[in-house]
């Protein structure tokens, strides 16, 4: 692998008290029992009686690309599932029928409704549920004609103004149809979190390589770059039993990165020939991301889908404020960045002068403002315990014994770091956590105050999750190189796929990294690679 560039190719739990055993979260079945259930298929339950009175419009089921909840507020969430018309038949509006109930078999139903799944959003759905009591847990499902679809569980958000326990976060990236299983996903879902945190590439845009070999599965799609092609690739992850079973585990928030679209994608442009038709192919992946994705209305920023309002802040009481980042809608493209190329590379700094141009930004400056804006009120009369940086890549700089730096990353952007270095230090949270993705590694750093020289303070904490099932496309030796060049990094690994687990709670942040020990196998096992710890008020994870 190339320095700078993308792979072309592309636990142990610990004892605890979560929010839904606190006692406004009665818990009639053991949570591990229904999940397990869940990842079945559709259950067959009693369907209500207006079901049966009218005929089914599909001959397949049309719940086949399972059910997903996310974006959970003190008093919502959404909803989503997505219809799946038979192959080559169009398939006209439909009304689907929804139920949420605080127990699995429906007898005790909260809210019910109905929605329109329209052919010009893919026949998605998203309900956005309002009037819940916060910090509670349900049960949710849709039903069209005589068909139901799976049983979901999702939860509401505590009230903000409370300081619950424990939060338990799964966080991962990065799912390569090709390069392995989604093991992972079962193991997740065995881990039982309350939220899932998905940082980027949920799909990716290429077909399948010419050489095979080495690969866990293969798919006969082409390079997407249309509408059509992006759903087809969303309906082909979401085939997947287990990954299903992760949406309906819980409630997810979602950000993204550029395999949405494309590779190294910046902004409005891909570096490549055609503008126009590139704005064309973006439009069409954002307008697949949000009909596939459990977003709320309000990321449709754009009329024609030109934009979309992916950064957003969840709040989780007082414990928790999750800050999610968009690195791709508003970045300036990658220095140096040669026209026509496809990946960003690396650049080395005395050749690129345009690497240090302050006005170059990854974020954008509206968004850098609004995430100064929301440590701010995080570091207000100490309302915040822990101010969540979700994001999409390695934050924490990497210098490489070449000299060369990675373009694509925050190291590309050096300003744009120092100032949000600068922003949380100003503003001062009482703790700050950065996740991130992309890279296909796991990384566990030191994250130091601005500035230059070696004796600046630890200013926050990064843990960096390796991929789902994307290959890393290095080496350990040359990761373990690259620690030796950089003191502040704790951990780095190449070998492991798997995800992150954050046990969250008013005294202490734990991260626990767990790594399948088989990509290749659907079925395979799993266990824990590291665990970290950082203490409230004592930035800097701490080797457990």
């Amino acid at each position: 692998q190339a320095l700078g560039q993308k792979p072309r190719d592309g636990g142990l739990t610990q004892p605890r008290r979560s929010l839904r055993s606190q006692a406004r979260l009665p818990m009639p079945l053991q949570r591990r029992q229904w999940v397990q259930r869940a990842a079945l298929a559709a259950a067959a339950t009693a369907l209500p009686r207006w079901a049966w009175l009218q005929p089914t419009p599909l001959a397949a089921n049309p719940f086949a690309l399972g059910v997903a909840s996310g974006d959970p507020a003190p008093d919502g969430m959404v909803l989503w599932t997505r219809l799946l018309p038979s192959p080559g038949e169009p398939l006209p509006a439909q009304t689907v029928h929804w139920e949420l109930a605080h127990d699995e078999g429906f007898a005790r139903i909260v809210q019910k409704g109905q929605a329109t799944a329209a052919p010009e959003r893919g026949h998605s759905v998203h309900v956005e549920v309002r009037g819940l009591e916060p910090g509670r847990w349900y049960h949710y499902r849709f039903m069209l004609g005589q068909a139901t679809s799976a049983t979901g569980r999702t939860c509401t958000a505590p009230a903000l103004h409370a300081l619950p326990g424990r939060l338990r976060v799964a966080f991962a990236s990065c799912q390569r149809w090709e390069h392995g299983h989604y093991a992972a996903w079962r193991h997740v879902c065995n881990d039982q979190p309350d939220l899932v945190l998905f940082l980027g590439d949920y799909i990716y845009e290429y077909a399948t390589p010419k050489n095979t070999d080495g690969l866990a599965r293969t798919h006969t799609l082409r390079y997407a770059t249309t509408l059509a092609d992006y759903r087809d690739r969303y309906a082909l992850h979401k085939s997947d039993p287990a990954l299903q079973a992760a949406h309906a585990a819980c409630p997810w928030a979602v950000t993204w990165d550029d395999h949405e679209v494309q590779n190294d994608y910046a902004g409005g442009t891909n570096a490549q020939a055609d503008a126009a038709a590139f704005l064309t192919q973006r439009a069409a992946a954002w307008q697949a991301f949000y009909e596939n994705m459990p977003l709320r209305a309000t990321a449709l920023a754009g009329a024609q889908f030109d934009r979309l309002q992916v950064y957003r802040r969840l709040p989780w009481g007082r414990l928790a404020q999750l800050h999610l980042l968009d690195d791709r809608q508003h970045r300036a493209l990658q220095a140096c960045r040669k026209p026509g190329a496809t990946n960003a590379g690396s650049v080395r700094p005395a050749d690129c002068a345009e690497l240090a141009d302050p006005a170059r930004s990854l974020l954008g400056p509206a968004q850098e403002q609004w995430l100064g804006e929301g440590l701010a009120a995080d570091a207000k009369h100490d309302h915040t315990r822990w101010s969540v940086l979700a994001q999409q890549t390695l934050f924490s700089p990497r210098r490489y014994p070449s000299g060369q730096v990675a373009a694509d990353g925050w190291d590309g952007y050096p300003a744009a770091r120092e100032r949000l270095l600068q922003s949380v230090q100003r503003h001062s949270p009482r703790n700050t956590v950065l996740l991130g993705g992309d890279i296909h590694q796991n990384y566990v750093c030191n994250v130091h105050a601005p500035g230059a020289g070696g004796d600046r303070p630890v200013l926050a904490s990064e843990f960096c999750g390796t991929s789902i099932s994307s290959r890393a496309g290095t080496t350990q030796d040359k990761v373990d190189a690259i620690a030796r060049h950089n003191p502040h990094v704790l951990l780095a690994r190449c070998e492991e796929r798997g995800y992150g687990l954050a046990d969250i709670t008013p005294e202490q942040w734990t991260t626990t990294l767990r790594a399948v020990d088989n990509p290749l196998d659907p079925h395979s096992s799993a266990h824990t690679l590291a665990r970290f710890v950082v203490q409230d008020r004592k930035p800097g994870p701490v080797r457990a």
